[in-house]
């Protein structure tokens, strides 16, 4: 009889991603995760295998690392080595002739983009095929795997979900944003391995960084890293200054397909330009795309400390004028991620949830990066945990000294120790709304209520806070139980209070009340000052201010009211949410005492409406519409261009020009056909020239099987 030769291989791609849960994974090879099983098919002529008079070698390799597994009749699937056994089959003696082999991963097996290739090993010749490539990923599915995760809803939100809200603003007025996390976009996943392979840690010496690669922990630091393109041929360059030219305002990205593959395709130059939720979410993307689990967390009044004391100063002049003294700074919201893993290197108790910051800082180890840091540990304040906890716990634990100062001395000083880390938020898994997640690293907080009056939910579930059922980008108006921003001295109280939340196009009305604490009348200055800032850093030059003489009489409290119009605080640079630092100081004439009150709030812009015709049912690869509404709030006419995209819904985005008129109401239709099953969403964006401003709007789709 004939030899048994070797014909072709079929890496049975929809069987194994299907039972790998890769499937929707876009590559230019298999999709494997970690400590499973998969199986190789072997076509061959000739007569039937026999291990007697031949041997059949699997050789698996990874840059310089080759790992050679032959063919056993029987195998156990290891979870520590690589094994290789024949599949029973019954033989089909008309049909071709094949073998089935079950190869399986470790569990800690290195993420990378592997080839295989099989050696026929007979009594007179040897002869090497190539089987073909897979990409292995981590297996959150995998008990044996550091980066498992118990619940099937967990793994379902955190690997498997492509879309996200971001939450930003401030915290009593909080913004979601909605984002696209495009894992299963076109090429996508090749691009996030081509990351792994870029960093300098790769170049430097490419069999360690493969073999460090079987550790999340490794991964996360690579990662976090290369998001930035600070130390390295990294993906986005960040950009603070208000000027974006020569790049993207980092307010209009609104999915991180359109970055990754920008900078493939410019052969690895940095992306114009990030700030920190648009380096957090391309973070995410990439985790979940690796396979580790990983959600976007805001922290809200988030601390700076630059000196390691724990302490950020803040300096007021008598006018309530913010001023740019010292490095410190509070941002009023920073995004980062947290990943699932293990955490061997920090002993029991220090598993679960690990923050890992992209946005370039603070430099860790000497590249500019953060973490993982285990929230655990800054709970527990164990600053001595690697990496970078003590940063982590002052972001959200420092005390804050608000000083008045006149010609460098000091007038007053008070301290607040409870407005940084003040609402720690992420997207609450299986619906659109937020969860609270503070008392996960702070043992003490502020109780906010996380539910404002009126907000319809929009859904059925029970939602924390936050409205989808108009369609738009969420909202939230969320309270402090107690007033923070109120001084009291024994003389003269003030208090700062906002009178609704502030939308772009509207005024901001808002109360100053003066309490005379003592039995005798006072005359008193009041001096109230507004200023434009960014979120991550003290507020620029003043645009409104009022100066005010007031007389007030024993034991009275006066309350006056303030307007500060659209014109008056409009932006020139376009931006979702704008921030305002709004303080009040009053003195006492005759004895010089001053007392300041203060609020930093965002500014909303409207929102766009979004709904779908026949929402209910909604089918993979049938045709539907969307609508998108907005009514114009402004006196004047607006134009701009509004983007309609969607990951699984539309193929390419849709775009179009509009103008406005003033109080007109648009609705514009857009038809998408999904082809992806489960919770899509069609996200909308619309870029005004004049007010140069940016709003969102989204929907979130079920979309079932046909």
């Amino acid at each position: 009889m004939d030899e048994f030769k070797v014909r072709t291989f079929d890496l049975q791609k929809v069987q194994n991603q299907t039972r790998h849960k890769t499937d929707g994974l876009s590559s230019s090879t298999l999709v494997l995760r970690r400590g499973q099983a998969f199986t190789v098919t072997i076509n061959y002529d000739g007569r039937p295998f026999n291990p007697l008079k031949e041997k059949l070698i699997f050789q698996i390799v990874l840059g310089p690392i080759v790992v050679e597994v032959p063919i056993s009749k029987i195998a156990q699937p290891s979870l520590t080595q690589w094994t290789a056994a024949l599949e029973r089959s019954v033989p089909n003696p008309s049909g071709p002739r094949a073998l089935s082999v079950s190869l399986s991963s470790p569990a800690s097996a290195s993420v990378g983009v592997y080839t295989l290739q099989m050696r026929l090993e007979a009594r007179l010749n040897v002869k090497t095929h190539s089987v073909g490539q897979f990409t292995l990923l981590c297996n959150p599915w995998c008990q044996a795997d550091s980066v498992f995760l118990q619940s099937e809803d967990l793994r379902t939100e955190y690997v498997k979900s492509d879309i996200g809200l971001l939450f930003k603003g401030s915290p009593r007025n909080l913004v979601s944003r909605p984002w696209s996390f495009d894992q299963y976009e076109k090429g996508i996943l090749d691009i996030c391995m081509k990351l792994l392979q870029l960093s300098p840690q790769y170049q430097a010496d490419m069999r360690k960084d493969l073999q460090n690669r079987s550790d999340p922990v490794y991964i996360g630091r690579v990662i976090s890293a290369m998001v930035n393109s600070n130390d390295d041929k990294g993906v986005l360059s960040g950009n603070w200054s208000g000027d974006y030219s020569g790049g993207v305002n980092p307010s209009k990205w609104s999915g991180s397909a359109d970055i990754l593959r920008k900078w493939a395709e410019t052969q690895f130059r940095p992306v114009k330009y990030g700030q920190c939720w648009v380096f957090a979410a391309v973070m995410c993307t990439v985790m979940r795309a690796l396979g580790i689990p990983t959600r976007v967390i805001t922290n809200f009044n988030s601390a700076h400390d630059t000196n390691k004391n724990m302490v950020i100063e803040e300096y007021y002049n008598e006018e309530g004028e913010k001023l740019s003294i010292g490095s410190d700074s509070i941002w009023n919201f920073h995004v980062w991620v947290e990943s699932w893993m293990k955490r061997p290197d920090l002993g029991r108790g220090y598993d679960g949830w690990q923050v890992l910051d992209a946005t370039p800082q603070e430099r860790s180890a000497g590249m500019l990066r953060c973490g993982p840091a285990a929230v655990k540990a800054v709970y527990e304040q164990k600053v001595d945990a690697q990496y970078d906890v003590p940063f982590v716990y002052a972001e959200v634990n420092g005390d804050v000294h608000i000083i008045i100062v006149r010609d460098g001395r000091v007038l007053s000083k008070t301290v607040d120790k409870r407005r940084v880390g003040a609402l720690i938020s992420t997207k609450q898994p299986g619906s659109m709304s937020m969860q609270d997640i503070t008392s996960e690293y702070k043992t003490e907080r502020v109780e906010f209520i996380s539910r404002a009056p009126g907000i319809a939910d929009g859904g059925g579930a029970e939602l924390a806070g936050i409205a989808e059922g108009a369609g738009g980008a969420g909202r939230y108006s969320i309270q402090p139980a107690a007033a923070v921003e109120r001084e009291v001295f024994k003389a003269v109280a003030v208090s700062l209070k906002l009178l609704k939340a502030p939308v772009v196009g509207e005024n901001i009305s808002f109360n100053i009340t003066i309490t005379n604490n003592e039995a005798a009348p006072k005359q008193l200055k009041k001096h109230v000052n507004a200023q434009n800032k960014e979120y991550n850093r003290n507020p620029t030059g003043t645009f409104w201010e009022a100066h005010d003489d007031v007389k007030i009489g024993p034991n009275e409290t006066v309350t006056t009211k303030h307007e500060i119009s659209f014109k008056e605080y409009m932006l020139k640079e376009a931006a979702e949410d704008s921030l305002v630092n709004l303080a009040v100081v009053v003195e006492d004439v005759k004895s010089q005492e001053r007392v300041l009150a203060s609020e930093e709030f965002n500014i909303r812009t409207p929102t766009l409406d979004v709904q779908i015709q026949n929402e209910l049912s909604v089918i993979i690869n049938k045709p539907q519409v969307a609508t998108v509404t907005f009514t114009n709030p402004f006196n004047v006419a607006v134009s701009g261009e509004l983007t309609v995209s969607g990951s699984g819904l539309l193929e390419e985005k849709a775009q179009m020009s509009l103008t406005i008129q003033p109080r007109e109401t648009i609705k514009k239709p857009v038809s998408f056909t999904p082809k992806m099953a489960g919770a899509k969403m069609l996200s909308a964006s619309l870029v005004l020239e004049d007010p140069p401003t940016v709003l969102h709007g989204f929907k979130t789709i079920n979309v079932q099987a046909s």
